[in-house]
């Protein structure tokens, strides 16, 4: 690649992360006042072979840096996308170009990069180099105290949006290669049908929300089949930065105040309150990176670890469990990277109580399959719906109930396990009930067209019972929830605010610390 080096005085390299726009960035508006800038985004070896990175996660952050770097260019900014490691990277690039200032936003990301962050501040301190990090969502580095949290996310949010005004002086005069394709980073093409990227696509998917879809927003959020067009469908766009939290706030907040209908800034209201709780989970995997790792409730430790059934995991991943619903959601996750809030709960609740299965497991092959991966709110909600948090209610699903409340008419089933489309409905949500005439007559055998159960559900969720309520009853389980409680808990429980924090043993660690609002339902739609 020929670059022709220009004689300056300061230069800027902007790193884009998981903020892949050009509208509200900091980082970018912070480079206009250098003398030359250019962008960077690096494809990681790290990312690529992380267990949570998926095929279809790859091609939607390609076709997002398309985009932005065509308006990048526009604005006299070029970009380079270069893959390796990080630090390797960027030293490559100071000794290529030069630049004199670093400039990123904050990441609250899974292990890996947490340990890729530390590597490039010891080497930007190494070589005295400035490296700016920018605040972009509710979390709060360093985090002292609960207190006061939702005061500062509230301020954050209302904040002026960081506008980029003017076009930049080009720091290099360069040739851009074209974009890596999936191929040449050695990725087999997926099967999933995504949601468009880019920025432009997020600001669509926004307006449509605000000003049509979300009218029916909080009856919508429960059933698959409503929540597909009535939740927001934003959650993919904020985990790739393609919108920021502060633009969805701002955006709903004036939709709000300027919508006559009450019933619609009703439903709007509830979406505004879950972009808190987004930030919410994020926070906790801030202030203690090790529940990527282990328990939130170290008593937890060992409850399932010894008894993984993989047969029971397969069948689980590949949607042939024998329970209708849990089999429709998951081969429509497989099929789209997206679920409503309910049914991912639902999805974790069967694998955790039903099958024994551990969330660290089961979370790493649902991290593949959500296009819209947040590493804070995964990772916790993981061990909320599995139980391990230690403090919150245990929640198990009967997939039979979700089956008749949430799909009465079996169209959802019907679409996803075309080997019940004959099924009678009475029958939809437990086929093994119909006698061999009617499996006959439906032309689905169980055990051959469609599995039989693969565990007894009333037997499965006795056995769960038994042994969570049997350990959260124990004195070494209710000391320990008071220091959870005081991390990472809400300020409504009742559970005392004492205890003190374990030291982590396993994974990265940083001093953080937790949050402040109380647990939403699992109808909330904290993925947006």
């Amino acid at each position: 690649m020929p670059v022709t080096h220009l004689t300056t005085s300061t230069r800027a390299l902007v790193w884009f992360k998981r903020d892949l726009r050009l509208h509200d960035h900091a980082p970018l508006v912070a480079a206009r006042v250098h003398t030359d800038a250019l962008g960077l985004f690096v494809i990681e070896p790290e990312w690529l072979k992380s267990p949570e990175c998926d095929t279809s996660h790859v091609e939607f952050a390609l076709a997002c840096l398309a985009e932005l770097r065509g308006a990048l260019s526009a604005r006299g900014l070029p970009l380079l996308v270069r893959v390796g490691s990080a630090g390797d990277v960027l030293a490559q690039l100071h000794t290529e170009l030069a630049f004199t200032h670093l400039f990123s936003h904050e990441e609250t990301g899974p292990g890996w990069s947490y340990g890729r962050d530390l590597q490039v501040a010891a080497w930007c301190k190494s070589i005295h180099m400035p490296w700016q990090e920018f605040t972009q969502t509710g979390v709060v580095r360093r985090l002292r105290s609960r207190s006061g949290w939702a005061g500062r996310w509230q301020a954050r949010m209302d904040a002026p949006l960081h506008l980029l005004s003017g076009e930049f002086t080009a720091a290099v005069a360069m040739e851009q290669p074209a974009l890596p394709t999936l191929p040449s980073l050695g990725l087999q093409p997926h099967n999933k049908t995504l949601q468009e990227a880019g920025e432009k696509a997020a600001r669509r998917t926004l307006k449509s929300f605000l000003q049509v879809r979300g009218y029916d927003y909080r009856k919508a959020l429960s059933s698959p089949l409503s929540a597909e067009e009535g939740c927001s469908r934003l959650s993919p766009h904020l985990a790739f930065g393609t919108l920021s939290m502060r633009t969805v706030h701002q955006a709903t907040e004036l939709a709000i105040a300027n919508t006559p209908d009450r019933g619609f800034a009703y439903a709007l209201r509830g979406f505004a309150g879950r972009l808190r709780w987004h930030c919410h989970f994020m926070q906790k995997l801030e202030d203690e990176p090790d529940i990527e790792f282990n328990n939130f409730a170290r008593v937890c430790d060992g409850l399932r670890e010894d008894e993984f059934n993989d047969a029971n995991f397969a069948a689980w991943c590949e949607g042939r469990t024998g329970y209708p619903m849990v089999d429709a959601c998951m081969r429509s996750l497989i099929a789209t990277g997206w679920l409503n809030f309910r049914m991912r709960a639902m999805l974790v609740s069967f694998a955790s109580y039903h099958l024994w299965l551990h969330w660290r497991q089961t979370g790493m092959f649902l991290a593949r399959q959500f296009l819209d991966y947040e590493p804070g709110i995964h990772w916790s909600q993981m061990q909320m719906q599995s139980g391990t948090t230690g403090i919150n209610t245990l929640r198990m699903y009967s997939p039979t109930k979700q089956a008749q409340d949430q799909d009465p008419e079996g169209l959802f089933i019907r679409r996803w396990v075309p080997e019940l489309a004959k099924v009678p409905l009475p029958y939809l949500a437990e086929p093994w009930k119909m006698d061999i005439s009617v499996q006959r007559m439906a032309g689905c055998l169980i055990g051959v067209d469609y599995p039989a159960p693969i565990v007894d559900d009333k037997l499965a969720m006795k056995a769960a019972k038994d042994r969570m309520y049997g350990l959260r009853k124990t004195d070494e389980a209710r000391e320990e929830a008071g220091g959870v409680q005081a991390r990472h808990g809400s300020r409504k429980s009742g559970l005392p605010q004492t205890g003190q924090r374990r030291q982590v043993t396993q994974g990265p660690t940083r001093q953080r610390k937790p949050d402040e609002p109380a647990t939403p339902s699992p109808q909330g739609d904290l993925f947006a």
